[in-house]
């Protein structure tokens, strides 16, 4: 639910946010540039908010492919499970592939008129909005269809990450001043988390007011019921392909504004060393704080895919709410929405390992709760608002915490210098690699427990697998991955002395370059 993209889906984007609260403010006010270079630097709220909106595209195009896909795969494409969870695996692992590929090729992109990220940007555009909407076209043959997904599927991932990934190295820049960009990432963060209910709400309320399954079985014969199925399966497909349209089109606004709003500025400062994929992957894998960083928020990361990528179909097969599973999603991402705030003070007041295992833990006993006790709806509205509140901890805590990571492997290497997307973007890798592996296991096991593609009600063997998948495997999960947490060993004062080391390099930095000036 992050990153909240997709992920929240898959939780991008927030690095960002993170990093903007935890910024290193120069405490020397004596040494001063000239007041002319100040005033170019600024940015006016405009410009904040066109930076701002450039990001809403890939969460609300996230979180309904995270919420929405496999379910869509299976009741409405009709594909088997054993071919969705190829869909969903592959074109996850494809994306997690795709990541530090384009990173390294933009890293290498010359410098045109427009800029040097904004190119990328800009011609990826629409090759993502008609790959998107073919992902949820039906196409009107049968022996194809898993090609047609599988091809749709990454080519959309592929676009979307030459989007993405440049958008997110935009922001150094589009200002030489440290704390405009914090502005303006703080603007984007706020609009990434509306994206996020945009998504799921468009996907949502328009396609939850069809469903192939109007009337419960028995209370039509047998021919009536199976023409109004294939009536109201129609009517799902057409429901599918307006709501993508709808996202399409705020997608192609969004970029549209942020192209015209956005002035990207030339790059200038100290040189950074050529690294070879694999020397950057050795540098990034080499560093223990990171691995288990990484590895301890990959479990419970883990746990959180698996409850989103499940829970549509939970909540329709389990509980039996067919008709409000997308009003019970919203509430979640509402409730991750308005806690964000909470979380930001919580882990300021009292450190981010404190804020990691009471954010995350929160959610266990509703995981609990919800798979033991009878179906109710409005229990279901209670316990998806309540585990909302640990949705946005878990994907927010990781984001805010590799910043910590990245300052202590300066103060560790000083002479290395450019190189910290590396750690954002293998943090990506990996998480996406094992979400694909993770969607792909469990629709696998749907298929093992008799999923029957298109039917109005499963097997209880199904329903089992279900609760199985929301509940006990998501807990295992969590609490493997606070265990490896505890292991962490950046604490609040080993984070407090890395900054005021870096400090002071910012300001011999600083000094040196006023002195080489004024020679």
């Amino acid at each position: 639910m992050y990153r909240l993209d997709s992920t929240m889906a898959r939780g991008e984007g927030a690095e960002q946010y993170a990093a903007s609260l935890l910024s290193v403010k120069p405490k020397n006010t004596d040494i001063k540039t000239a007041k002319p270079n100040d005033q170019r630097n600024r940015l006016s709220v405009w410009n904040k908010l066109c930076y701002a909106i450039g990001g809403a595209p890939y969460q609300i195009t996230g979180s309904a492919l995270g919420f929405f896909l496999q379910i869509y795969l299976l009741d409405v494409a009709q594909l088997d499970p054993f071919h969705a969870s190829i869909i969903l695996f592959v074109g996850r692992a494809w994306d997690a592939v795709t990541d530090p590929t384009v990173g390294f090729l933009v890293s290498r992109s010359r410098w045109t008129r427009i800029g040097r990220m904004m190119p990328w940007i800009l011609f990826s555009t629409p090759f993502a909005v008609l790959t998107y909407f073919l992902i949820w076209y039906v196409p009107p043959f049968e022996q194809g269809k898993v090609v047609w997904y599988l091809i749709f599927y990454c080519l959309f991932q592929s676009m979307q990450t030459c989007f993405h990934v440049p958008y997110s190295a935009l922001t150094m820049f589009i200002s030489n001043d440290q704390k405009e960009r914090d502005s303006a990432t703080a603007y984007r963060m706020m609009v990434e988390v509306l994206g996020t209910v945009l998504g799921t709400a468009i996907q949502g309320q328009i396609v939850g007011g069809d469903t192939s399954c109007p009337t419960e079985p028995g209370e039509h014969d047998s021919r009536n019921s199976t023409n109004t199925s294939i009536v109201s399966l129609n009517e799902t497909k057409r429901a599918y392909l307006i709501s993508s349209g709808v996202i399409c089109i705020i997608y192609i606004f969004c970029a549209t504004v942020l192209f015209l709003g956005v002035k990207e500025k030339k790059e200038s400062g100290r040189k950074v060393s050529q690294l070879t994929f694999c020397q950057g992957l050795w540098l990034v894998m080499g560093y223990g704080p990171y691995i288990k960083l990484v590895i301890g928020f990959l479990f419970t990361s883990l746990a959180f895919m698996l409850l989103e990528g499940n829970f549509a179909l939970f909540i329709t097969y389990a509980l039996g709410h067919r008709k409000d599973y997308q009003n019970i999603l919203l509430v979640i991402m509402l409730s991750g929405t308005v806690t964000i705030p909470f979380w930001q003070w919580f882990l300021t007041r009292f450190g981010k390992k404190k804020a990691v295992y009471f954010g995350i833990t929160w959610a266990v006993p509703f995981m609990i709760l919800i798979v033991c006790i009878k179906s109710n709806l409005t229990i279901s509205y209670l316990v998806s608002l309540a585990a909302g509140v640990s949705v946005a901890a878990a994907f927010l805590l990781p984001w805010s915490m590799l910043p910590d990571v990245v300052d202590d492997f300066k103060v560790k290497n000083p002479d290395i210098h450019g190189h910290e997307a590396l750690f954002y973007s293998y943090y990506v890798f990996f998480i996406k690699f094992a979400s694909g592996l993770s969607l792909g296991v469990s629709t696998l096991s749907l298929k093992f427990a008799g999923y029957v593609t298109g039917s109005c009600s499963q097997p209880e063997a199904v329903s089992l697998t279900l609760k199985v998948l929301v509940s006990p495997v998501p807990v295992g999960l969590i609490a493997v991955g606070l265990l490896i947490l505890w292991t962490y060993p950046i604490d609040e004062e080993r984070r407090q002395g890395n900054r005021k080391l870096l400090q002071e390099i910012l300001d011999s930095e600083s000094e040196t370059s006023v002195l080489g000036s004024s020679v």
